[in-house]
């Protein structure tokens, strides 16, 4: 059975106090016995703060490293640090790293290639922008995504991915994904699962939705036959909204 899943991305936001304070309410407001996994990807100074934190039902993830042990990568972190602090869990892909720190397809490879080789669980993100929605490319675009820098592991290496569709044109530009928008791309990711892989394989694989997902509706999507979850970004940034959309299977 595939995992249910709600990660919060908090991206460059909170500050110590108030990350710590917002992680400890979530996880005290979780209950152990829910079949929701929780997870939270916080700025990396508070990574090792958050978790040293005994909280059972709450993952600690780091939103960025660098896909070598050590060396004169000035402002970087390695995968090998963020195991030695305890972490386990990593983001791969994001749009925003693509876009304004110019990760590439070759690049995204080496990251996922270091996590696996380190034992880490990967969040991996793909999604078209505005541009290859407007040209009915999206599908032929996301598919090299995952071609390119996910699909050459194999199927036990793959067993560590979850996979989170992140439809960059409907984020912070006043559009909107449609359910239907949501589903259909879930599902032709579990079809090139299938075939990549297995049926077997691609039915463990926990599929989460990027695209805005908030309180209003997480329920809706989460309804999907292929929607497993969500990759939340503002809507993670507060008990409420999160704990709502946690619990809106």
């Amino acid at each position: 059975m595939r995992k249910k899943i709600v990660a919060g991305n908090w991206k460059m936001n909170l500050e110590l106090e108030d990350a710590l304070n917002l992680c400890k309410e979530i996880a005290v407001s979780t209950d152990k016995s829910t079949e929701v996994d929780l997870m939270i990807f916080p700025p990396a100074i508070y990574l090792y703060t958050m978790s040293s934190l005994p909280f059972e039902t709450l993952e600690i993830g780091a939103q960025n490293f660098y896909p070598a042990e050590k060396g004169a990568y000035t402002g970087e972190i390695s995968i090998t640090q963020l195991s030695s602090i305890g972490v386990k869990t990593v983001l791969i892909g994001h749009s925003e790293r693509r876009a304004y720190f110019g990760e590439h397809s070759d690049f995204l490879k080496r990251k996922v290639d270091s996590a696996i080789e380190n034992g880490f669980n990967i969040v991996f993100c793909c999604g078209e922008p505005l541009n290859v929605r407007e040209e009915n490319n999206e599908m032929k675009f996301v598919k090299s995504q995952l071609i390119d820098s996910l699909f050459h592991l194999d199927a036990k290496q793959m067993e560590q991915v979850t996979i989170a569709y992140e439809p960059v044109w409907a984020i912070g530009t006043g559009l909107t994904a449609t359910i239907e928008q949501a589903e259909e791309m879930h599902s032709s990711i579990r079809n090139w699962l299938t075939d990549a892989y297995s049926i077997d394989l691609s039915n463990k694989i926990s599929i989460l939705y990027g695209g805005s997902c908030n309180p209003d509706n997480a329920k809706e999507l989460f309804a999907c036959p292929n929607v497993d979850g969500g990759l939340i970004g503002g809507a993670s940034l507060e008990r409420e909204s999160f704990l709502k959309i946690a619990n809106s299977f």
